[in-house]
């Protein structure tokens, strides 16, 4: 575990792989952390890769209180500080859900600075994502699911303080029903490589509104995952290690090998 300052915020961060391999960031969705969204898939990009998993603020080691402010324009923000701060001048990055989010508005606002970007359940429409994002992240709910509460407890306990994620979810949740939405010139502006992973039952994310995503993205592709809600990441880790293996090795020419001779930039499938 690691610790950057970046935006004002002393971010919690994981990193993996090599030190001279190309650098990839990998985000989480709300109220999870990069550790555990992404556990089936560390280890294979990890090979090929130098993965950074920061936690975002207010969730894990990222202390922050959201009655100080909290929106996913700030998560954007802070992912600009911590790749300056780690001095990545360009990267991959991938998101899941919200983390997926943050990575879409990234690549909108700074495209220049990424090689591709692989977004995991998300898309842009208003609607189901925030009906259901107000239904599920509803404190009262938690307290009716004894092995979700203890969940949030040992993810954010610790870092944010006993029963932080009281305030963490319907904070979230209003985020979702009122930021601002991507317009299909945002989407078009982004001419990176973009992969676009959704399961075919997501509550969120309906497989068309997927395809919509994919189809506004100048050089999109979509990997839809059968029999599979939300947690695409996590509930169907051998299909998704396939689909970014697949994805990372068509676009390994993007990426500069750090030095002659080395196969860091090479993906494993």
């Amino acid at each position: 575990m690691a610790t950057i300052l970046a935006n004002g915020l002393d971010v919690g961060y994981d990193v993996d792989g090599a030190a001279d391999a190309p650098p990839l960031v990998l985000l989480h969705g709300a109220t999870s952390l990069g550790a555990e969204d992404w556990a089936a898939q560390r280890p294979a990009l990890a090979r090929s890769f130098r993965v950074y998993l920061p936690d975002a603020r207010g969730h894990g080691r990222s202390r922050w209180d959201v009655a100080d402010g909290w929106s996913s324009d700030l998560l954007v923000e802070d992912l600009l500080a911590y790749v300056d701060a780690l001095g990545l001048e360009r990267f991959d990055l991938a998101g899941f859900s919200m983390g997926a989010m943050t990575a879409l508005m990234f690549a909108v606002r700074h495209g220049d600075r990424l090689r591709t970007v692989a977004l995991a359940a998300i898309s842009t429409p208003r609607e189901p994502r925030a009906s259901v994002a107000r239904r599920l992240m509803d404190p009262a709910r938690v307290d009716a699911d004894p092995t979700w509460r203890a969940t949030l407890a040992r993810r954010h306990d610790e870092g944010q303080g006993v029963d932080a994620w009281r305030r963490l979810l319907p904070t979230i949740a209003a985020d979702v029903a009122s930021q601002p939405l991507l317009t299909p010139r945002d989407l078009r502006s982004v001419t990176v490589p973009a992969l676009v992973l959704v399961g075919d039952r997501d509550p969120f994310v309906p497989v068309d509104h997927a395809w919509g995503l994919m189809r506004q993205l100048s050089d999109g592709r979509l990997f839809v995952a059968p029999d599979c809600g939300h947690e695409v990441t996590a509930r169907r880790p051998g299909l998704v290690n396939d689909a970014l293996g697949g994805f990372y090795r068509a676009t390994a020419s993007r990426r500069t090998p750090p030095s002659a001779g080395s196969s860091a930039g090479t993906p494993a499938g």
